[in-house]
Formats: structure tokens, sequence, C-alpha cells
């Protein structure tokens, strides 16, 4: 089988589009950085790929809010081949920033006309930005990321992580749906460094295969990134690799 391509999307202020790149590519993907311009001037090309990756960062500095600016471009400029990438069956996956502008932009969850986003990722509780590593626990098995995995030890790096929703029902409506799909495995700060409603870490959309989470899987695919590996801690490949591998092994 060919090699799935991804399209790794960035933009000014994007940091974290290499490391994301590398991920794929140990997990057996081609991986492509694009400038959000470039498909802007042919929106067509993204059906050229499988994977649509929004990585880390501060895109356009995370002006008005984070995430915002891409987020609205994406809105206004991509959103019906966007929609149709996400229809033929293709994944999509948002780290950190890219998970804040998968919810602004209405790919992750369905938007009301009037109110826009059922939800969003608001400023951490603690009121700064945190830089730390963090216990998960994957709930349920509908994310396609997500398979085979129970637990990861991830970092997370945000000021904005906090995931609120606009109607105490969405949080129950994704819980029946098996869309809370990752958790922070402790109530308490700083187990829960953002202070998110239900612990909630990362969400997939109904079908599992559009997944946003906070923590940073593509800082953790080899052992010697964990923070005590001279100590002989981690494990062998790092615990954010199977993100990857699953997302590739999708179209294999």
């Amino acid at each position: 089988m060919p090699q799935p391509r991804i399209l790794i999307l960035r933009a000014p202020g994007t940091n974290c589009d290499g490391e994301t790149a590398h991920a794929f590519a140990l997990a057996g993907g081609r991986a492509e950085r694009l400038h959000v311009n470039r498909l802007l001037e042919r929106p067509e090309m993204l059906m050229e790929y499988q994977i649509l990756c929004l990585p880390g960062g501060f895109s356009y500095g995370d002006d008005i809010a984070s995430g915002r600016i891409l987020a609205s471009r994406l809105r206004h400029h991509l959103v019906e081949p966007m929609r149709r990438f996400r229809e033929a069956g293709r994944l999509i996956l948002g780290i950190c920033n890219g998970f804040q502008i998968l919810i602004q932009s209405g790919l992750l969850l369905d938007d009301d006309a009037q109110l826009g986003p059922p939800a969003t990722l608001a400023w951490n509780a603690s009121g700064r930005f945190e830089d730390r590593w963090v216990r998960l626990a994957v709930g349920g098995s509908k994310c396609v990321f997500l398979a085979g995995i129970e637990t990861m030890y991830l970092p997370v790096a945000h000021g904005e992580g906090r995931f609120v929703v606009r109607e105490p029902r969405l949080l129950d409506q994704l819980a029946h749906g098996g869309q809370l799909a990752l958790r922070y495995a402790g109530a308490a700060y700083p187990d829960n460094p953002n202070g998110s409603t239900a612990d909630v870490a990362g969400i997939c959309d109904a079908t599992g295969r559009v997944f946003g989470l906070m923590p940073h899987p593509e800082r953790y695919v080899d052992p010697t990134q964990h923070p005590r590996w001279i100590r002989g801690e981690g494990s062998t490949p790092g615990d954010g690799f199977a993100v990857f591998a699953n997302a590739v092994a999708y179209f294999r």
C-alpha cells in the first residue's frame, strides 16, 4: 500500500509543525507542511491527502483569542473543501492550537446558526500558561487516533485549554456518543492543568475521524523526550507515537 499523505497546515506563529511532521514520518506516513495561503490559492489540493493535521503553536500570534484568526480563515474561505474532505472519510487531527481551531471553525462540533460554537477552550482556571506533563485516560473506543490506547503521559503547554460547554446537555450528548475521547486522569490541579469541565483533554466528532486534544503527542514519540528518561523512566516508543501510528494504519 502507498504511504498515506498527511497535510500539516501552518500559519504565521505555528511552531509545532516540524515535530508533528517528524512524528507522522516515524509512523510511516508522508507528511508535508503547507502554509495556509497556498491552500487558499488552490483549495482542491486538499483532496490529494488522506490526513489533515492542524498542529500546535500560536497561529497569528493568538491575537483576539487562541486560534481565532486561522479558524475564521478556514470558516470563511475553506469551509466547503474542509467539509468535503471530512465527509470523504479522511482524518483530521488538531493538536493544542489546532484543537482550538477545530472548535472555532465548526469542523469538530456543529455550530448553532445564531450562537456559534457550542463549546470553547477558555483561559486556564489557574490564570496562567501551564507547561507540564500530565497523565491521561482514554474514554470509549470511537476515536480512530486512540485505538488500542488506554493511558498516556504527555506534555501540555497552553494558556487557553479549559474545555467549557455553552449548555450542560452538550456534555451529556458527547458522553453518550462516546465523543469524550480523552480526559485528564486527575480532577484536581495540577493533574487537570486548566480546570476543564469533566476533566476533558480531547474530544472527537460523531464519526471518530476528527479529533482535537490539548496535550502534545508529537513531543513524546522518542523515549529520550520523557522528562525523566535518564532515570530509566518512559517507554519505547514514546506514548504519543501511537496517535500517529493509528492514523497512518487507518489507510493501510
